[in-house]
């Protein structure tokens, strides 16, 4: 194990990926996204290269704008959507460039592409803009499914025994809700926003704290404060 290595894309993301070509027909791409239970289809050209995305948001303008006056609709992005309207095919409809991600790309990288385009997938391309799979925030939230066992024996086995090793002693480990609790005297205190760091960086962990015991009453210190 690197202590403290974020998880990147590959790790999570779905191989098996069903994709359309530009010139997929309209009823197709929808049919295709009801079989495969997905919101969005990655459109491809040559031997595999993504040149866009189309999503259920792009599709949804042909019924939004069925009995619509197009007299109505002068903004920029209402005609865009009035042009979707009338698409008929993946070419037509489709959102690009796409917004991908590459698989070495770290999860927070990734979740954060999510929330800043408002998109719910992103395919996963090489350097050469290949399609290699997809990563949806199911995948990225799959990651918090961990038991609290399983997230502890970890932090006790991989990360306890490197900060604060024999003969110093024992620091605690506890997990609730994939909280993760750590108590102990920590005699180098200067570990303490080190393990919260090694800790946070575990699969599953929601968040830390540190209970630094002094002999006297316990002081909690949370992540959020070191």
């Amino acid at each position: 194990m690197l202590y403290g290595s974020p998880r990147v894309v590959s790790d999570v993301m779905t191989h098996t990926v069903v994709a359309v070509g530009r010139d997929a027909l309209f009823k197709d791409i929808v049919t295709l996204m009801q079989e495969w239970k997905v919101s969005a289809l990655p459109v491809l050209a040559g031997e595999g290269r993504v040149i866009g995305v189309v999503s259920e948001a792009d599709l949804l303008p042909k019924e939004e704008f069925r009995d619509s006056d197009p007299d109505r609709f002068t903004q920029m992005r209402r005609l865009a959507d009035l042009a979707k309207a009338g698409g008929l095919t993946a070419a037509d409809v489709m959102s690009a460039p796409a917004v991908t991600v590459h698989p070495d790309a770290t999860l927070a990288e990734a979740a954060r592409i999510m929330a800043q385009r408002r998109v719910k997938r992103l395919p996963v391309v090489n350097s050469e803009g290949l399609l290699e799979g997809v990563v949806s925030r199911g995948d990225l939230l799959r990651l918090f499914l961990r038991s609290d066992e399983e997230i502890a024996e970890e932090v006790e086995r991989e990360i306890v025994p490197f900060l604060f090793p024999a003969p110093s002693h024992p620091v605690r480990v506890a997990v609730s809700d994939g909280v993760v609790t750590l108590a102990g005297p920590f005699r180098d205190t200067s570990l303490v926003p080190v393990a919260i760091r090694l800790v946070r960086a575990v699969e599953g962990v929601v968040d830390v704290e540190c209970r630094v015991e002094h002999g006297g009453p316990r002081e909690t210190v949370a992540a959020s404060q070191v």
